[in-house]
C-alpha cells in the first residue's frame, strides 16, 4: 500500500468515527450487500436523431457537471466541473481531441481538501478553473469551496492524473475565481465580487489580483475592479460572474457569465490592451444564449452560459459550456450539463457558432477525429447503460458520496459491494452512507440486487432517489412490527410520507428498481429476478427536479443504508 492511499484509508477511519454511527448497525454480516447494477437511459431526443459517422452527440458529459472549465497542454486537454457536496470533489476529464473524454480522477480526493460534511447538496465547491502554466510546468485547479472553512482556494500538480496538493488558502472575498499565466510569467487572478455600493439587484464586480507563484500568494495591495456591473449598464445587467482572462493576438479578452444561472444565463466578453483594463465590451453581446429562442420549439436547451474557451491542435477555437435539457413540461430532473461548441476567433471578439439559435443534439466532429464515446474506456453520450458488478475492487470514478468519502463506508466482498450503515437518515444533512449516479436521461432506469437481513425498524438498505435533503424518495427493506418489509417513501419538504409497502417472505436477495419516464416514477422489487411486483403506483417525480426543489444540482440516483431510519 503506498504512502496516498495509506493516508485515504487511516483519514476515512477517522472521518468515520468523527461522523458516528448514531444506531447499532450490527456487525459487519449484519450490512446489506448489493451487487448487478444498472442503470440504462433512453431518450427519444437521441433515438430520433441517430449519429452519422462524421457526428458525435451534445452535451458531451450527462448529468450533473456544470461550470465546466478546459484547458490544453500539448496534445492533452483536461478539463473539470463543480461538484458541490459530492465527494470525491471536482471530476477532472482527459481527452485528446475534445470528443472523446475519459474522466482520470477528481481534484479533490481525500480530506484535508474537502470538508463537505455539513453541506447542503447544493453547496460546497463551486465553478473551477483549471490552467496550465508552462513557465513551471504545472497545473492549477482553483476555486470556491462554500464549506469547511475554505472559501477560496487553489491545489495544483504535474499530473492531473496522479493527485493533487492539499489546499493553498486564497484570502479574497467573492466566488468563480480564474488563474492567468501571462506571457512574461506573471500570474493573475480574476473573480466575481461584491461592489462597494450595490446600485442594482443583481450588481456584481469582476476584480483582478496579481499572484505570486513562487509564494502561492496574492500580492498585497494589486486588487482592482476591471469591470463593474456587466454589459450594458443602463439596463442594469446581473450577476456577471465566471470570468476568465485569455491573450490573443496581443490584446487580453475577458470572458464572463452574465444573467444568472437560469433562462437570462449568457456569455459575453471584453477586450483590452492591459491585463488590468480599462475592458470595452463587444458590441455584439452576448456572444452565447438561448435566452431569446422560441420555448416551444423542440429538443429545448436552455440557460447556456459559464462558458470556458481552448484553442484546438487544428488552430480552431472550442468553446464547452453549461446547459440544461428541460423536459416538455419545462423542468429539469438532469440538471446543468456540459456541453461544446466551436467557436469563430476569426475577427476581434469570439463568437460561438451557432451559439444564438436553437442547439442541435449533435455535432459535426473536428476534422480527423474518430467517434469512440462508449468505448475504450471514454464515457458514452446518447442513450446507453452502465453496469456495475464491483468485481474490480475500485470503485468507477462516477461512484461519488455526499457529505463524505466512499471509502469510509463500502467495501469490496465475495459477491458484490457492502455498504456500512451509518446512523444518520438520508433526511438529516449528515455524512450519508450511499453510494450514487448522477442521473442522466430524462428516461431512465435503475436497478440493483440486495442481500440484507434488517434487524429492527432503525435498520434500512435499497436503492433512492436525491435531489436535496427535503426531496427524496427511497425503496428499501426495513422491519415493521417484526417482519421484513419492501417500504417506498417520499420525503417532499418536511412531510414524510409512506407511498406503499409490501412483506418479504423468505431471505433470499432483492432486486429493487426505478423506472423513470420523464416525471412519472415507478418503483418495483423482485424476489425471483423475473416478477417485479409494483409499490406505491405511478409516483410525480416533478419535486425532484430543480424546479421544484430548488438548488444547482440534479437528481442522483444510488445504493443507500441507514441504521437510523426514521420514517
Amino acid at each position: 500500500m503506498d504512502f496516498k492511499h495509506l493516508f485515504v484509508c487511516v483519514a476515512g477511519c477517522l472521518a468515520v468515527t468523527s461522523y458516528g454511527k448514531g444506531g447499532d448497525a450490527g456487525k459487519p454480516k449484519d450490512w446489506p450487500v448489493f451487487s448487478s447494477v444498472v442503470y440504462e437511459g433512453n431518450d427519444a431526443v437521441f433515438t430520433k436523431n441517430p449519429l452519422r459517422k462524421d457526428e458525435f452527440y451534445n452535451p458531451i458529459l450527462q448529468g450533473c457537471y456544470p461550470d465546466p472549465s478546459i484547458c490544453r497542454r500539448g496534445d492533452d486537454y483536461y478539463l473539470v466541473c463543480s461538484s458541490f457536496a459530492m465527494f470525491p470533489g471536482v471530476p477532472v476529464f482527459h481527452s485528446t481531441d475534445l470528443v472523446n473524454w475519459r474522466q482520470v480522477g477528481h481534484a479533490l480526493d481525500r480530506p484535508s481538501q474537502l470538508k463537505v460534511h455539513d453541506a447542503g447538496t447544493s453547496n460546497g465547491v463551486y465553478a473551477p478553473t483549471i490552467r496550465y502554466n508552462p513557465h513551471n510546468e504545472m497545473f492549477y485547479m482553483i476555486t470556491t469551496q462554500v464549506s469547511g472553512g475554505f472559501g477560496n482556494m487553489m491545489v495544483k500538480t504535474k499530473n492531473p492524473e496522479e493527485g493533487w496538493s492539499d489546499p493553498i488558502k486564497l484570502h479574497f472575498n467573492g466566488i468563480d475565481p480564474s488563474i492567468f499565466f501571462d506571457d512574461d510569467g506573471k500570474a493573475y487572478i480574476v473573480h466575481n465580487d461584491g461592489p462597494k455600493k450595490s446600485l442594482w439587484k443583481g450588481h456584481r464586480v469582476i476584480k483582478l489580483w496579481e499572484y505570486d507563484v513562487e509564494t502561492d500568494k496574492l500580492v498585497p495591495g494589486t486588487d482592482k475592479v476591471i469591470v463593474d456591473g456587466g454589459t450594458k449598464l443602463d439596463k442594469h445587467p446581473f450577476w456577471i460572474e465566471a470570468p476568465h482572462i485569455y491573450k490573443k493576438d496581443g490584446k487580453y479578452y475577458l470572458m464572463c457569465a452574465e444573467g444568472g444561472t437560469g433562462e437570462y444565463h449568457s456569455e459575453v466578453v471584453f477586450v483590452s490592451d492591459k491585463v488590468d483594463g480599462p475592458y470595452v465590451e463587444s458590441p455584439n453581446n452576448p456572444i452565447l444564449t438561448q435566452r431569446y429562442l422560441n420555448p416551444m420549439r423542440e429538443n429545448k436547451i436552455e440557460h447556456a452560459g459559464h462558458s470556458d474557451v481552448v484553442e484546438g491542435k487544428d488552430g480552431k477555437w472550442y468553446g464547452v459550456f453549461l446547459g440544461i435539457r428541460l423536459n416538455e413540461k419545462g423542468h429539469s430532473l438532469i440538471g446543468r450539463e456540459t456541453f461544446i461548441l466551436p467557436v469563430d476567433w476569426s475577427g476581434t471578439f469570439p463568437v460561438f457558432e451557432n451559439g444564438l439559435i436553437p442547439m442541435e443534439p449533435k455535432q459535426k466532429m473536428p476534422a480527423g477525429v474518430e467517434n469512440k464515446q462508449g468505448e475504450d474506456g471514454y464515457l458514452p453520450c446518447g442513450n446507453f447503460s452502465f453496469t456495475d458488478d464491483f468485481a474490480g475492487k475500485a470503485l468507477d470514478n462516477r461512484w461519488v458520496g455526499i457529505r463524505c468519502n466512499p471509502e469510509d463506508f463500502v467495501s469490496f466482498v465475495q459477491g458484490g459491494l457492502r455498504i456500512e450503515p451509518f446512523g444518520a437518515d438520508i433526511s438529516e444533512k449528515k455524512p450519508l452512507s450511499a453510494l450514487w449516479l448522477r442521473q442522466m436521461h430524462g428516461n431512465f432506469s435503475f436497478g440493483a440486487t440486495v442481500d440484507y437481513r434488517p434487524r429492527s425498524e432503525s435498520d434500512l438498505a435499497g436503492i433512492a432517489c436525491m435531489q436535496n435533503r427535503n426531496a427524496q424518495i427511497v425503496l428499501g427493506l426495513t422491519k415493521k412490527d417484526g417482519r421484513t418489509m419492501i417500504t417506498l417513501v417520499r420525503r417532499l419538504k418536511d412531510k414524510t410520507e409512506i407511498l406503499g409497502e409490501s412483506e418479504i417472505v423468505g431471505k433470499r436477495p432483492v432486486r429493487l428498481q426505478v423506472e423513470a419516464q420523464g416525471e412519472d416514477f415507478r418503483f418495483s422489487y423482485s424476489t425471483d429476478g423475473h416478477v417485479y411486483h409494483n409499490v406505491g403506483g405511478k409516483v410525480d417525480g416533478a419535486f425532484l427536479s430543480t424546479t421544484v426543489a430548488g438548488g444547482f444540482v440534479g437528481n442522483v440516483v444510488g445504493l443507500y443504508a441507514t441504521s437510523g431510519n426514521n420514517r
